[in-house]
């Protein structure tokens, strides 16, 4: 049964915990936590009683190590990254309900109860293996605590559980010539108990409920991925190790050891859950409640065998109804690496782009892995926020204003009689929530923000197309009703981009002096009525320039020059801007004799038999006119609709393939071949002079 025909009284959403090891960086973000509070938000809108659920992971051997190496406790480490992550996230605009830890009271205890239960009925097994050993610091080494030669790629500096350069799974047994993190020395081989988790006794109930379960409505990444286990055959996993960080085991015999990282992690959601509210069964324990994890793909086994064996095993607990698990995102062609300090660190981002958080929550949705691994690039980031949020959407809605603050004195105008086209906008408008809440509701978060976009450039184009600014002083009450259209637009933006653009909804929504809508409202066309008060126009979005880029491409540089120092792997290279020299010199006059303006594609095709040239209807503001251009490869026709360009008008007109081409759409080129729009200024008209 797919999940929109099941029937629910509440969700409880749960995000991954980041690792209190560290910062948190974009890879986190559009993998986990911009999807999931995408999500939420739109639930909310929906009147839906959901609850967003958070917290620091703070146990585990790499919190250990980073804790070794400066020389400071873990629980100080913790501290410190918890603060830090906890803080990015308010600001970044991250709506968790509660956002908990799991070094908290409350955590122990419930992670305990958790485990006795299971113990005090049977549910685990006890074993004794050989580990490796430090003879020097008399300890059980974990995975990480080993490292030596990877008998895959030879990489020397590989852990015990994988190798960072080629990535590959390992253990710790498989390392040639391992060593001991705390001392150098060779580990010996040592007997210890632990407690096991019989994955294998799951088996049948996992292949039940998976297999034939959920092989309609899980992603196909996730259902594989676990299939894949699954057919190989589950074995037992230790729940235990050999560590003084962590929940203590609460049975005899257990001292110096504590809960695995990965059976005490997850049961943080339900500590949190009874953190945030004395009503948390309901959200763990009733039927009627739809649990939906949010993760990365490096987490699916964990949130879809291993923790719902758990949750199985106890007994009283509901099982996830769905696992959205992300792929990864890298950072310009290569893995992001904490170790490698590869990654756009999110408290960074912050400090250097302030204001800005919509425009990465836009770009790591634009280009979400949902299937796959994506790339972001600090161009990519650039020209989105240029070419569509600046020149689409914060274009469309502050020319919409502007115009009504010039003609109307920033009041609402009366709708008029309504054209054929006024009324083809109307009906688009009353399509584009519906298919955005489908998307949404099947976790296809980037096809629901085109959707978004779909109705701003539906704005842009309507506005360009009835050109009010053209017709005001002959057809004012043309104007008006084009204006008053606009308007409603501008106001059903506020609310199908307050899941995605939550810092922008606001603004649009003070401008237009709205309250904070329902998403059942999103299908209404008159929010603003006539006379309506509106206030000052406020730009929404800013140009972000090559300055600016060229600093973070040069941040990266050096990262990339330090790892080489220190002989850190890298698997692929950032170039630094290799720019064309400059061109002979001309003089003042030659210059003046270039006529360029602002002006606005009103259509776009591809031409005929051809792969390079597209066919462009400009207006420049003095008229219409056809513009060839080579630039089909870089750019979507459809998409161009509306786009804001500059253009060189008085260059003598060209034939290109039986098309007379009267002008030029000035582009600027990178030095990797890549075009980008020069984009007018929001507030430059159609025809401005450009100097």
């Amino acid at each position: 049964m797919k999940a929109e025909d099941k029937q629910f009284k509440r969700t409880t959403v749960t995000s991954a915990l980041p690792y209190a090891n560290g910062p948190l960086h974009i890879g986190h973000l559009a993998g986990v936590y911009v999807p999931a509070d995408i999500y939420v938000r739109f639930l909310r809108m929906k009147g839906e009683d959901v609850i967003f659920i958070g917290g620091s992971d703070e146990h585990g051997v790499p919190i250990t190590i980073k804790a070794r190496q400066q020389g400071v406790t873990p629980q100080q480490i913790v501290d410190k990254y918890h603060g830090i992550i906890k803080k990015s996230f308010e600001e970044f605009g991250i709506s968790f309900d509660i956002y908990s830890r799991t070094s908290h009271k409350i955590h122990h205890e419930t992670a305990s109860e958790f485990f006795r239960k299971m113990y005090d009925a049977g549910q685990f097994i006890e074993k004794v293996t050989a580990q490796y050993y430090d003879e020097a610091n008399d300890q059980f080494l974990a995975d990480r605590y080993i490292t030596g030669t990877c008998p895959v790629c030879g990489y020397e500096k590989a852990y015990g559980d994988q190798c960072e350069k080629c990535g590959s799974s390992l253990n710790a047994t498989d390392l040639i010539n391992p060593k001991s993190v705390l001392s150098g020395n060779v580990p010996v081989m040592k007997e210890t108990k632990h407690w096991y988790l019989p994955l294998d006794q799951y088996e049948a109930w996992l292949q039940e409920w998976i297999l034939k379960g959920h092989k309609e409505d899980w992603k196909t990444n996730v259902y594989g991925q676990c299939k894949s286990w699954i057919d190989q055959g589950l074995q037992p996993r230790a729940v235990t190790r050999d560590l003084d960080w962590g929940v203590q085991v609460p049975v005899e015999g257990a001292d110096g050891k504590v809960l695995y990282v990965w059976f005490d992690a997850p049961i943080g959601y339900i500590s949190a859950t009874k953190e945030l509210t004395p009503d948390w069964e309901k959200y763990w324990k009733d039927p009627e409640t739809r649990l939906v994890h949010f993760i990365g793909k490096d987490n699916i086994v964990f949130h879809c065998i291993i923790f719902p064996a758990m949750l199985k095993g106890e007994g009283t607990y509901i099982l996830p109804d769905n696992v959205p698990a992300f792929e990864f995102m890298n950072l310009e062609n290569d893995k992001i690496s904490t170790s490698r300090n590869w990654a756009v660190w999110l408290h960074e981002y912050l400090e250097e782009f302030p204001g800005k958080q919509d425009v990465l929550r836009f770009v790591l949705t634009s280009n979400a892995p949902e299937t796959k691994d994506n790339d972001f690039t600090w161009k990519d980031f650039q020209t989105k926020n240029n070419s569509e949020l600046v020149a689409i959407f914060g274009n469309f809605v502050n020319r919409t204003l502007v115009l009504t603050e010039k003609n109307f004195e920033g009041k609402v105008p009366p709708q008029g009689v309504l054209t054929d086209l006024d009324k083809a906008a109307l009906e688009e408008m009353k399509q584009i929530p519906g298919r955005i809440a489908e998307s949404l509701e099947n976790f296809r978060f980037r096809e629901a923000l085109a959707g978004m976009m779909n109705l701003a450039r539906l704005g842009n184009k309507y506005l360009t197309e009835n050109e009010p600014w053209k017709v005001f002083a002959i057809d004012p009450g043309r104007v008006g009703t084009v204006l008053n259209i606009s308007l409603q637009i501008c106001a059903q933006l506020s609310v199908v981009a307050q899941p995605f653009l939550p810092f922008t909804a606001e603004k649009i929504r003070k401008m237009l002096d709205l309250p904070e809508y329902k998403w059942a409202d999103a299908t209404l066309l008159t929010w603003l009525s006539s006379g309506h008060q509106l206030n000052k126009a406020e730009l929404l979005f800013e140009k972000i320039d090559d300055k600016a880029i060229e600093a973070q491409i040069q941040k990266l540089l050096n990262t990339r020059k330090d790892n080489a120092d220190a002989g850190n792997p890298s698997v692929a290279a950032i170039d630094a801007p290799k720019l064309i020299p400059p061109m002979q010199e001309i003089t003042y006059e030659d210059f003046s004799r270039l006529d360029i303006r602002a002006g606005t594609i009103l259509e776009a095709e591809v031409v005929p038999k051809t792969d390079k040239l597209l066919k462009l209807k400009v207006d420049t503001g003095l008229d219409q006119r056809t513009i060839v251009s080579g630039i089909a490869q870089y750019f979507d026709p459809e998409k161009l609709i509306g786009q804001r360009v500059t253009i060189l008008i008085n260059l003598a007109p060209r034939t290109l393939r039986g098309i007379e081409s009267q002008g030029m759409i000035l582009t600027a080129e990178n030095p990797d071949g890549t075009l980008y729009f020069i984009i007018p200024d929001q507030g430059v008209d159609d025809g401005a002079s450009i100097k």
